[in-house]
């Protein structure tokens, strides 16, 4: 194919071009060529239609995610909001933390180890371009049915992917989520966190200033890998019906990026770069237009001088490709020499690839030919912006109470606990777990299966962050507004359980096609939902991730909003534990459990989700953050009620230390199951009983006190199951499945 040059372009305005296999609509085609004043090159077709994907655009929820800024709470903390590759907060000391959580989904169902292992190494260098050293990485992940033959394909690859690009990293994996249901079936998410550690002084930003400043390319070479990749992918739905794009996923090297990590820390000590950006979906598309959009911008690419894996690649190739473990910098002529001789310390190759210039364009030859002169703001920040229809669904007319019996027997009751904790929502995820690396670095504190991971960030004051992902999928599709609230409170909760405060969010938005009006209403309530709980517990939300089209055919996936909300701790020598430390405590439920069975994980092992989802209430969820941080020094353990209610939150805290629990309930059929918001198990010495009862009266907030810790059994009124029991219903079911 002979080069399409910008000149060939301007002289030949009927070629076609085969923009509609690159995800462009007519009008969108069209309006390039307004905006250009003729047809594209080839090369700029390629940079629009990656640019312009839904991945990269976010052209179906810019009008709904800019209730984020408009509804931002006032915040001390925020260093920087949204709109960089991650949001960072100061924690106190001089210390700033970034953190954010983006999705994987689409190239991980195509090739799960290196689409979920790319999706660690994505994340890596977003927090990594902040200017931070990242510390550890979560992964929530869902799945369909955990006994369906495809999950059996896909869950073993995406957590051998996770494990191992992140163990070879050396970053310690602290926590996520593993949920199954039938609606993520040839569709998971393989969502992943990662958070980083700085001084104030050493933040970066992705901005290319100064006129005659360089434009490096350091990292890996250049490979026909993931051309067009997540940011195409991730456009389309997989539909037996016809024929999808499925390029090539990107593949990873973590013991590149380890390299590139260390030599990047090196480079922002010296303080030699302006601005840089990391080159994830759409490649050096996005972080050339990016760039040149958020500085002054003008800039001038030769891209001939590109290394490449692959010699063969076109120009258009070269743009579009997702290979892994590459960056992009600004560097000042006078620190070049310095620059580069830190990339061949560290074996990493450099090229100077182009220059700022005092232009308002982005401009790229290919060995000395124009193939791309385009305003960068119109690729990377005016692409389209749709104000999709919205209509709230039909199924919601349609649903019904659950009418499943609950067991009123000490024997049923004793089969109901067991099948609950047995089942794969709730059972032991340490087959999974156990795979990555917890304790690297020597700076974990806490981890899975505690409510939040925690890891300490100066060794000499203890100070520490948590954080926490959480979302409710089947709340948030009886109720998107209420789910969405119902997650934040839920992963403030796991944060203050530790005794943490919280003190940002992030949040990575599941859904399905934009397109569908339905949905559309969803991922609206969801945002307004997530703004306005934000606004009222006083969070700012420090960007994230959308990932539309997460649907099989015309099968969409539980709306699925990932909340993660980071906290700090002066010192995390005094976290609190979930489980029993021993025998003798009384054991209180801090909250009021109610009757609504709806979204609970008991319903659905009975084929039912109910009709209505919990009222979120955050003022009270605030007293109950509140409560816990003031009471923290007379918890001996501290375990939030979520999926699977006091009946799993029980076995996880007797089957921490093996340490048993006799309880009363006046209504244990309802109690053990119901998933009511806003309650805590907490553990406490008999001396520390009116402490906590003042505690209750002065956040007003219901303690009801259900027993005592010890013996080798969970008795709940006439129901006794021993320990061995418990253990063996919940450790033995992933293995079962997956071993």
């Amino acid at each position: 194919m002979s080069l399409d040059t910008v000149k060939i372009a301007t002289e030949n305005p009927d070629t076609h071009q085969p923009y509609g296999q690159l995800g462009l609509k007519d009008d969108e085609y069209e309006r390039i060529k307004s905006i250009l004043g003729r047809r594209p090159t080839s090369s700029e077709l390629a940079m629009y239609s990656v640019m312009w994907s839904e991945h990269c655009s976010y052209k179906s929820s810019k009008v709904h995610l800019k209730q984020f800024g408009e509804k931002a709470p006032k915040s001390d903390a925020l260093l920087v909001g949204i709109g960089e590759n991650a949001g960072v907060v100061d924690i106190g000391q001089g210390y700033a933390v970034t953190f954010k959580v983006e999705s994987h989904n689409h190239p991980s169902f195509v090739e799960p180890y290196q689409g979920a292992a790319t999706g660690v190494g994505g994340i890596v260098r977003d927090i990594l371009t902040m200017g931070a050293r990242p510390i550890a990485v979560m992964d929530p992940l869902r799945f369909g049915k955990a006994d369906a033959p495809d999950t059996r394909r896909v869950l073993p690859g995406v957590v051998a992917g996770i494990g191992g690009y992140g163990n070879c990293l050396g970053l310690p994996n602290i926590g996520g989520e593993i949920v199954f249901d039938e609606t993520y079936a040839g569709n998971p998410l393989v969502n992943a966190l990662c958070v980083g550690v700085m001084r104030h002084e050493d933040i970066k930003l992705a901005k290319a200033h100064g006129v005659g400043n360089l434009v490096v390319l350091f990292g890996a070479k250049t490979g026909g890998d993931g051309i067009g990749g997540v940011s195409v992918l991730a456009s389309e739905t997989f539909n037996e019906e016809k024929p999808t794009k499925r390029p090539s996923v990107q593949v990873g090297d973590p013991f590149a990026e380890k390299v590139l990590i260390e030599c990047c820390l090196e480079i922002f000590a010296a303080d030699l770069v302006v601005g840089i950006q990391d080159l994830g979906g759409a490649g050096l598309s996005c972080a050339t237009s990016e760039l040149a959009s958020a500085g002054s911008g003008g800039m001038k690419i030769q891209l001939e001088k590109v290394p490449l894996r692959d010699p063969s690649l076109s120009p258009e190739e070269i743009l579009m490709s997702e290979s892994q473990e590459r960056m992009c910098a600004i560097v000042e002529p006078s620190k070049i020499d310095h620059f580069l001789k830190i990339c061949k310390k560290w074996d990493v190759t450099a090229t100077v690839i182009g220059e700022v210039t005092d232009g308002t364009r982005l401009n790229i030859t290919w060995n000395g030919e124009l193939i791309v002169d385009v305003p960068p703001r119109t690729v990377a920040h005016e692409g389209p912006v749709y104000n999709r229809p919205i209509a709230k669904p039909e199924y919601l007319n349609n649903l019904k109470e659950v009418s499943a019996k609950l067991p009123t027997t000490p024997d049923e009751i004793k089969v109901e606990i067991l099948k609950l904790i047995a089942s794969p929502n709730i059972a032991d995820k340490s087959w999974v777990t156990s795979q990555y690396d917890k304790y690297v670095q020597g700076n974990t504190v806490l981890s899975y299966p505690e409510d939040s991971g925690v890891v300490r960030i100066d060794d000499k004051t203890n100070l520490g962050v948590a954080i926490s992902t959480d979302a409710n999928a089947r709340w948030s599709y009886l109720d998107p507004y209420e789910g969405a609230k119902l997650a934040l409170a839920e992963s403030c909760r796991n944060i203050a359980t530790t005794g943490a405060k919280p003190l940002a969010v992030t949040n990575c938005l599941n859904f399905g096609s934009p397109e569908d009006p339905g949905v559309m209403w969803q991922f609206a309530e969801t945002v307004r939902g997530l703004a306005d709980g934000c606004l009222e517990l006083g969070l700012p939300v420090t960007g994230g991730n959308v990932s539309f089209y997460n649907q099989t055919g015309d099968v969409a996936i539980l709306p699925t909003p990932v909340i993660g909300v980071l906290g700090v701790t002066q010192d995390v020598s005094k976290r609190t534990p979930m489980g029993f430390t021993k025998s003798g405590l009384d054991i209180y439920l801090i909250g009021k459990s109610d009757s609504n069975l709806s979204g609970s994980e008991w319903a659905h092992l009975h084929g039912e989700i109910g009709n209505q989802a919990p009222k979120a209430d955050l003022e009270k969820e605030s007293r109950l953050v509140k409560l816990l941080l003031d009471g923290q020094e007379i918890f001996e353990s501290a375990h939030d009620l979520s999926n699977g209610g006091l009946a799993a939150s029980l076995t996880e805290s007797i089957l921490a230390k093996k340490i048993g629990a006799t309880i009363t309930l006046s209504n244990p059929g309802n109690d053990l199951f119901v998933e009511t918001p806003g309650r805590v198990l907490v553990a406490i010495d008999s001396k520390n009983s009116d402490s906590l009862q003042a505690l209750s009266n002065k956040y007003n907030i219901e303690i009801t006190k259900l027993g005592i810790t010890g013996g080798n059994s969970l008795k709940v009124n006439e129901t006794e199951i021993s320990i061995d029991e418990l253990n063996k219903a919940f450790t033995e079911t992933l293995p079962k499945l997956f071993a």
